[in-house]
């Protein structure tokens, strides 16, 4: 089955969610950031099967997440390190982190977030880097960007409406 490009649209997040692929290529990452960077050391974590890491691994290479990086040449072998643009992805798993276990039983809970130095279990709020504000839905709104066209703009002016308590 063909999966939906959305690498056209003018939404960030579209455009996020179309680099990083899919649950497979996030879980990946999760695992890069554990320091996981071999084929068959993610497929031993993940219980995926080799075509479908295959895949996830090109893509993730070809979307600039990782870099390829030959470690052994006979049989030849390579590694997946996570590449400036991989690293920024850091946030979103974490915040994702964040509400799964605040979402699932406690008792299913088999990991936490921790302080690397101190191993205090850290809890995690998205904030505004410049203000220190805590970025909620009630505090938070879409802007026109420099590509927003007169459709985008009426969008935002109609949920700025909405937010406002304004018929538009």
């Amino acid at each position: 089955m063909q999966r939906t490009s959305f690498s056209q649209f003018k939404c960030p997040a579209a455009r996020a969610l179309d680099s990083v692929g899919d649950w497979w290529s996030i879980l990946i990452l999760r695992d890069a950031f554990q320091g996981l960077s071999r084929f068959d050391e993610f497929q031993k974590s993940l219980g995926i099967a080799p075509n479908i890491l295959t895949r996830r691994l090109k893509h993730l290479t070809d979307e600039g997440l990782f870099e390829r990086r030959l470690y052994q040449q006979r049989p030849a072998r390579y590694e997946y390190l996570l590449t400036e643009k991989g690293r920024d992805f850091f946030p979103v798993l974490m915040t994702l982190f964040s509400w799964g276990s605040r979402h699932i039983p406690e008792s299913d809970l088999a990991f936490l977030l921790g302080d690397a130095a101190s191993g205090r279990e850290r809890q995690t709020m998205l904030v505004d880097a410049r203000t220190g504000e805590e970025v909620t839905p009630e505090n938070t709104s879409l802007l026109a960007g420099p590509a927003a066209d007169d459709e985008v703009r009426e969008r935002i002016a109609r949920m700025r409406a909405w937010y406002l308590g304004i018929d538009a």
